[in-house]
């Protein structure tokens, strides 16, 4: 049933109030710990209850709750403090790149990305890309770096984990309302939703554009649920990774190209177009017909115009995780594109093949980025060995080490991730510079002199928050299938807050290994239920929906610790998010991390549990591969590399 009218309820706030809308529409709160408790003390079950949600928050207060704040001082005052800091926040007069670079106007950089991990309430990533996009976003702010990021806004983001009692994942796809999250819709001037069109086969598919705000860092995202689209186009932004490779290639064409339309749009140039993966890889296509059109040059000019402003990142060490389109497919939305710029189909098919490929070989669009790219760059040292492996035939002749594609080793956004506790701590040691500024060396030389004993006291109240964390979320899983009374109770008594605590969380894919801790469940019984030595374990982490092998992962892990007896030793959270990502990387004692040398490519999660004062346990993988020796935790084995037919040996 279409409704008749449409209805957008927004908080009546008091004028007194009025700067609570400006700080909820700035992702700033999602890592500054006095702003979220500012929105906490407006009513904390109602903060509580809406995911730590701001704009969610003041849409769902009582008029008589904000009338009681409007007069109360202590409030007023703890508002006034958070807004003044707000405010000298963006002004931004002590940033690491005006310090550097002085007055820049307009963006340096655009950022695309099919997915921002910023906030829960955000939900339109799926896991370590988005949150390293997310933290990217971030860290560009906290340096004024003038950066913008361009992204797709889903209806629906990736997908609700829970598990059935045998511990088989489920999944559901709860619908995102745009009206109650941290955006807003950007209007030209005559006041009107500015919309974007993208040329599709036979047909125009038109686009709103989206603004979150990050800190000083703008975020548009478009969104195709528009009137003037037919239902299928409609449900090209319908969901994260959603649908069959049609969908997909859709989904690319309005990320890339929409992307750069958008940006012409709004009246934004910036200089250099980034690539987060290949699925924006279209964008450097659309900015070559641009070229022609506007200046008059031949595709080869164009291409070579476009290749000096355009940056690719890889985080793919293997080809299986390469979106590949078929020719057919490529021929039905790009037939047109063709012809328009002067090439054949074959010539531009060829742009996304090895040379000397097949005719029939489908379309690569990393290669498409790499082609198209004046600098590429792998996410670690040791990914960049493997993707000048997997990427050498591009460079026919050319010794390996001189194939061109360097290595830039991922970081994370540490205020987003190290606890309020830690955080207060640092700063009182080493001031607050480190917050806006983390490549300082030299600050952080300063950590030795805070004293062991104080670290480890601050420690120890996050291992007992975590705890405490997991026994709820426990109960609440319990609660779900039936429990009785007596084994609610019981989900109180999971876990023990003083004793080691090994985290485990992050995606169940086959390489990473969830499950080798459980190949011996003799020994593994024996160190958890030493009672001289208290163990546990905290897991978490979702496989995607059609990996029945990684389901099957957390499966074995659920039937394994009721075989054993083990349910308060071994705990599985539910519904892997950003908010159990903190929990568990400022609370546990050690992080594990198994993945099979080299297909993890970089992984951070470890570097956040590293920031709040954890051990890292892991194969010499990813970033860890380059810390390895700093004293920070320990490496498992020697850097071994087994081919395929041998994993099970190597496990």
């Amino acid at each position: 049933m279409k409704p008749l009218k449409t209805f957008f309820v927004e908080p009546n706030l008091p004028d007194e109030l009025k700067i609570l809308k400006d700080l909820a529409y700035n992702a700033r709160w999602s890592w500054d710990s006095d702003t979220r408790s500012l929105f906490q003390r407006i009513e904390e079950d109602l903060w509580e209850s809406t995911g730590g949600n701001p704009v969610k928050l003041l849409g769902s207060v009582a008029s008589s709750r904000f009338s009681m704040l409007k007069a109360d001082d202590s409030f007023l005052y703890h508002m006034k403090q958070v807004r003044q800091r707000f405010e000298e926040y963006l002004a931004g007069d002590t940033t690491w790149f005006k310090r550097a670079h002085g007055e820049i106007s307009g963006p340096v950089a655009a950022y695309f990305s099919a997915e921002f991990g910023i906030s829960d309430c955000l939900p339109i990533f799926s896991g370590g890309l988005g949150i390293l996009a997310g933290d990217h976003m971030k860290s560009a702010s906290d340096m004024g770096i003038p950066l913008v990021g361009v992204g797709l806004l889903y209806q629906q983001g990736y997908f609700h984990q829970y598990l059935n009692h045998d511990g088989w994942q489920q999944e559901t796809n709860p619908e995102n309302d745009f009206y109650t999250m941290p955006i807003s819709r950007v209007k030209g001037e005559d006041g009107g939703a500015i919309t974007v069109e993208i040329p599709f086969p036979g047909r125009t598919v038109h686009a709103f554009v989206w603004l979150v705000h990050v800190g000083r860092t703008p975020l548009y995202l478009l969104d195709t649920n528009h009137p003037d689209n037919d239902s299928i186009d409609r449900q090209i932004t319908g969901q994260l990774y959603g649908g069959d490779q049609e969908t997909r290639i859709r989904q690319e064409i309005v990320l890339g190209m929409g992307g750069v339309r958008m940006l012409d749009q709004l009246g934004l140039e910036p200089p250099i177009l980034h690539m987060n993966e290949g699925h924006a890889a279209f964008l450097a296509l659309e900015r070559i017909r641009m070229l022609m059109k506007r200046e008059g040059f031949s595709f080869a000019l164009a291409q070579e115009s476009v290749m000096a402003s355009c940056i690719f990142t890889t985080h793919t060490p293997v080809p299986a995780g390469i979106d590949v389109f078929p020719v057919e497919l490529v021929n039905r939305y790009f037939a047109q594109y063709a012809s328009e710029v002067g090439l054949s189909m074959e010539d531009l098919l060829n742009i996304g093949r090895f040379p000397h490929q097949d005719s029939a070989t489908g379309f690569n669009m990393a290669i498409l980025a790499v082609r198209l790219s004046f600098g590429t760059n792998a996410v670690s040292q040791l990914h960049g060995e493997t993707s000048r492996q997997m990427w050498q035939n591009l460079w026919p002749n050319v010794p390996l080490a001189e194939v061109s594609i360097g290595a830039i080793t991922n970081g994370i956004h540490i205020p987003s991730w190290i606890s309020n506790e830690m955080g207060t701590l640092i700063d009182r040691y080493l001031g607050p510079h480190w917050r806006e500024d983390a490549r300082d060396r030299v600050n952080w030389d300063r950590i030795d002199q805070i004293p062991s004993e104080e670290l480890w006291r601050t420690h120890e109240r996050r291992r007992e928050r975590l705890v405490a964390f997991a026994r709820g979320k426990v109960r609440s899983q319990m609660d779900r299938h039936g429990a009785s009374q007596s084994a609610l109770e019981n989900a109180l008594e999971v876990l023990d807050p003083e004793a080691l605590t090994i985290g485990f969380a992050r995606r169940f894919a086959p390489y990473k290994r969830a499950a080798l801790l459980f190949r011996d469940m003799d020994r593994l019984v024996q160190i958890l239920t030493d009672k001289n030595r208290p163990v546990q374990l905290i897991m978490a982490g979702k496989a995607h929906p059609r990996d029945h092998f990684g389901k099957d992962l957390i499966r074995t892990i659920v039937s394994q610790s009721k075989k054993y007896n083990l349910q308060g030793k071994i705990v599985f959270l539910e519904d892997y998010d950003m908010q159990i990502a903190r929990y568990l990387v400022q609370g546990v004692d050690v992080w594990l991390n198994t993945p099979r040398r080299p297909k993890e490519a970089s992984g951070t999660s470890g570097m956040k549990a590293v920031a709040n004062g954890a051990l890292h346990v892991s194969t010499p993988d990813g970033w860890w591969a380059e810390v390895d020796d700093e004293g920070i935790g320990w490496t498992i084995g020697g850097g071994e590399e087994y081919p395929e037919s041998q994993y099970e040996y190597q496990d």
